[in-house]
């Protein structure tokens, strides 16, 4: 099968990549232009690098129609770190973008599996169902929102297989230099802890393979309605507290965290759950994963890739 990743050289896309590659896909990767693709560089020529801004609209679309994928997995988008704030170009890639490759699978006949977002739902005090109403709080939370959106659109108006998955917190091995699961392994593997906000701060956690797993599942075309939204979840939410006591058992930490050593974000809250009963009724899917193994395999990554210790200190 021939499938294009967007967001290629991010951290879930990555991942992907090696999936879809293990599992025979022929990838195209589709990368910023001007960027160094760090997370790819070991796969060598078995995938195929694209250069291609996706604030552009017209070039995404002639991109797409040029690779002529049979899948294409859109991961790319703008806003999800703090440090991406510019709104315009969160609705070039967040929605642009979006709306380019729904017009090009439509003329390739492919499927398009969107990466949603769990902040679509803005804040909540329980696990929300995929049908509830949301209430982004963010202006990248609207934008994926919208999206999603015009996925559904795009499968209800023209039979487009568009499928999005409503990610919670994926985690795991090539993650951001500076999120929270690589600056705690590597603390806790030297004995200590970085810095920290309220222990009561919660999310639902789910390992990048698991959350590959149901990109996989999702884009066979006989897993799920077109423009149907997945939460991929565990449906168990951990505290900052919880995710620092299992660190410590697990790398043997006997110094005490410093808690709110580090402020808090705009985005933190104590309640953050997703409900996965959808995605393991129609796609059979469920995070496998537990927390303290997940968290040894981080610290195994880290020795296995030296090379990388200057770009996570």
């Amino acid at each position: 099968m021939r499938s294009l990743v967007t967001g290629a050289g991010g951290f879930v896309g990555a991942n992907l990549v090696t999936h879809l590659l293990d599992a025979g896909h022929e990838v195209a990767a589709v990368v910023r232009p001007g960027t160094h693709p760090w997370r790819l560089v070991n796969h060598g020529e078995e995938v195929r690098l694209v250069s291609c801004d996706l604030a552009d609209a017209a070039a995404v679309e002639q991109m797409a129609l040029d690779q002529k994928p049979d899948v294409i997995f859109h991961l790319a988008a703008h806003g999800a770190y703090s440090w991406q704030q510019d709104l315009g170009r969160m609705l070039a890639v967040n929605l642009g973008s979006t709306q380019a490759l729904l017009d090009a699978a439509l003329k390739l006949g492919a499927r398009l599996i969107n990466a949603g977002s769990s902040s679509e739902y803005g804040y909540k005090d329980h696990a929300p169902s995929e049908d509830e109403i949301a209430r982004p709080n963010s202006h990248y939370a609207v934008t994926k929102l919208a999206a999603t959106h015009l996925c559904q659109l795009a499968a209800d108006k023209h039979g487009v297989h568009a499928i999005t998955l409503r990610l919670y917190s994926i985690y795991g091995p090539w993650e951001e230099p500076g999120r929270l699961i690589p600056t705690l392994v590597r603390a806790a593997r030297a004995g200590s802890w970085p810095p920290l906000v309220d222990p009561s701060i919660a999310r639902d956690f789910v390992w990048v393979d698991d959350a590959c797993q149901a990109f996989l599942l999702a884009a066979e075309a006989s897993a799920a309605e077109p423009g149907t939204v997945f939460n991929i979840a565990s449906g168990v939410q951990t505290t900052l507290g919880e995710l620092v006591a299992t660190a410590a058992d697990v790398f043997g930490v006997t110094t005490e965290p410093t808690w709110g050593s580090m402020q808090q974000r705009a985005w933190d809250t104590s309640v953050w759950v997703g409900n996965p009963s959808r995605a393991k009724r129609e796609l059979e899917w469920k995070a496998t994963t537990v927390l303290p193994s997940a968290l040894t395999t981080v610290g195994r990554w880290f020795d296995e890739h030296p090379e990388l210790e200057g770009r996570y200190e």
